[in-house]
Formats: C-alpha cells, structure tokens, sequence
C-alpha cells in the first residue's frame, strides 16, 4: 500500500473522527460489519431510548457486561498515535479527536482534546433528566441489580447515548465549530452507517477541508468524500501513515 507523506505544518485546524474500528485490536468488538456485536444481539432490546423506558435493568445488565471488557482494555498503537500526533502540533495548530466510543481508550493513550459524542461508558448518571446528580464514574457497580440514585430514588444508567437519543447540543456546537474550521479530516475506523457522525466528512469537505480515510473494509461513497482512502487495520495503517508524514521531523508516532 503506497501512502503519501502529509505535511501536518501546513493545516492549522485538524479533525479525527474515530468508531468502533479502531478498538478492535484493544480486544474489542465493533457494532458493526465482521464480528460486530449487532449481528448477534437485537439492537432494539438493548440499545435504545425505548428499550431504556420499557426494561431498565435489561439495558442496565447490558452494558454493564460490555463495562466489565473494558477493565481489560488497553490502547492500542493507533490510539497512541493520534495522541502523539496531537503532540506534536505547533501553538498555532489546532487539533479535535471526535469519537464514537464509548470506551475512553484515547483519554488513557493521553489524547486531550477529546468530543465524545456518544458519552463513556465509565460514567454512571441518574435517568430523571431533572436530577442534580452529576455523572460520575464508578468501577463497582453490579449486574444483578439495578442501582438508584441517591439524591432522587430514580434507577441509574451509563451516561452514554441511545438510540432514539438525542446528543448534548454543547456537544453538537463544539462539533460543528470544529468540522466548519477544520482543513484537514480523517476518519478512522469508522463505518460510516451511523449518522450523524457519517455526515462529518462532507460538512469538513463542503468548508475546503481535505479529507482522509483509514478502514478495514471499504467505504460507501468514499470516492466522491473522500480525497485519499487506505485500507488496513487502524492499529497497523495509521501509525505508518503518520510516520510517514512526520519522518522528516526525525519523530516517531507509535511506540
């Protein structure tokens, strides 16, 4: 696979945009495509606001099945590298790391400017949106019972976002502020079928950025949204490619 060396000097404003892909190699299951969890368990019984209203305790034990594998959990090189990338920005750079995860592994490999659309799944919140429990995280939680709050009495749940949910609008501004100014996008890891986190890249494009993407499988449309594709594992691709792009620096992005 031929990569094309990138000079990072040259974008004052950059955007990463990370799904579930780039997780795998953490021991991780994607949603999605091969191995991914929604092509054994009902999306619907699980992972939505409707389900949340009707079965708490069931989305409860859920999640709180996949909180366990995160206790195993360790970033991996491609986590690291966008950490070191944003390390090596200069004070006239500026560099946003959009998620889809919800498993902090980019806080963990010391990435700092972190938007984590959808929540994170280490911090619990009361479901009575009028509560004034703040999210918290808390490694001891149980899957035989559901917890309340101790404020209001209302069940808990993970701070993290459901289908048929909408994303906090602080949120959604500081995204569309990122994507607007940004000149330079990429996508990694991602699917692409999940909006609107599959709208990023032509909102970035449509404002004269130019964009990339590292996948695992080739992505729909990404001829026409995307300016350079390349296909391979997260973990392996994107270390490389930033290598390249910072060789001439003598600085090394993956450990």
């Amino acid at each position: 696979m031929m990569i094309e060396p990138l000079d990072f000097s040259k974008y004052r404003s950059i955007v990463a945009l990370t799904g579930a892909g780039i997780s795998v190699a953490s021991g991780l299951r994607p949603f999605r495509g091969p191995g991914g969890l929604w092509n054994e368990v009902d999306v619907l019984a699980y992972a939505t606001a409707e389900a949340l209203k009707q079965d708490p305790f069931k989305v409860w034990r859920f999640f709180a099945s996949l909180r366990q594998q995160l206790k195993y959990a360790e970033p991996n090189a491609a986590h690291y590298a966008l950490a070191k990338l944003e390390s090596h920005m200069e004070n006239h750079q500026n560099f946003t790391l959009i998620t889809q995860n919800v498993d902090g592994l980019h806080q963990r490999a010391m990435s700092k400017n972190v938007i984590e659309m959808h929540g994170n799944l280490k911090r619990i919140r009361c479901q009575y949106k009028k509560c004034r429990l703040k999210p918290y995280e808390d490694d001891h939680f149980s899957l035989e019972s559901l917890p309340t709050c101790n404020l209001c009495g209302s069940p808990l749940r993970f701070d993290i976002v459901l289908f048929g949910e909408h994303i906090q609008m602080d949120i959604q501004r500081e995204i569309k502020k990122s994507l607007r100014s940004c000149n330079l996008f990429m996508a990694i890891g991602t699917s692409r079928e999940v909006y609107p986190a599959a709208g990023f890249v032509r909102v970035a494009r449509s404002y004269g950025a130019k964009t990339i993407a590292i996948n695992v499988e080739p992505i729909e449309s990404a001829t026409s949204d995307f300016h350079e594709v390349y296909l391979g594992k997260a973990e392996e691709v994107l270390p490389e490619f930033l290598n390249q792009t910072l060789h001439s620096s003598g600085s090394q992005v993956a450990a």
